[in-house]
């Protein structure tokens, strides 16, 4: 479970190269949420954005940003009544 650290401003500094591992995983879904993330690491939209450019390579962000602007399934208030939660199958003990 996440510590209350993650709420911290700048969360890199207090994430395990664990929790950048699965926040960069679960950013490439596209149907888990930033608001997912949010609620799971303290970790806001903002800054998935800033960890993802921070940790991928240059082309390899650039993809994934033109690919989740604007998606509604990446922002629980835009999605629709008929995408049901989605839990990955990495996410066994979650």
């Amino acid at each position: 479970m996440p510590s209350s650290t993650h709420a911290d401003p700048s969360p890199a500094t207090a994430l395990t190269p664990e929790d950048i591992d699965r926040i960069i995983q679960m950013a490439w879904e596209d149907r888990t949420a930033f608001d997912t993330i949010k609620i799971q690491f303290g970790v806001t939209e903002a800054q998935v954005i800033k960890l993802m450019r921070k940790h991928m390579k240059r082309s390899s962000f650039t993809m994934w940003r033109e690919r989740v602007s604007g998606r509604k399934t990446k922002h629980l208030a835009l999605r629709s009544d008929d995408v049901m939660r989605f839990k990955s199958s990495d996410q066994k003990g979650l």
